[in-house]
């Protein structure tokens, strides 16, 4: 496995958490229920990682093709 996606791996993990951790807080200010704000902030997460691990994928595609 490339330095690149793992590295990358690791900051979209870290990512996935903190976009967790803002957003749970967040829509708790606007639900009464702790149900419907812990499904939106997983959601967050989810989305927070596959997008910074596709973005690690594409930087270590592009850095072999011209290494």
């Amino acid at each position: 496995m490339s330095p690149f996606v793992l590295i990358g791996l690791v900051f979209a993990a870290f990512a996935a958490l903190c976009a967790f951790l803002i957003s749970y807080d967040e829509w708790t200010r606007h639900y009464a229920s702790k149900r419907e704000p812990f499904r939106y902030a997983i959601e967050a997460a989810i989305v927070a990682f596959v997008v910074f691990a596709i973005l690690a994928l594409l930087v270590d595609a592009f850095v072999r093709r011209f290494l």
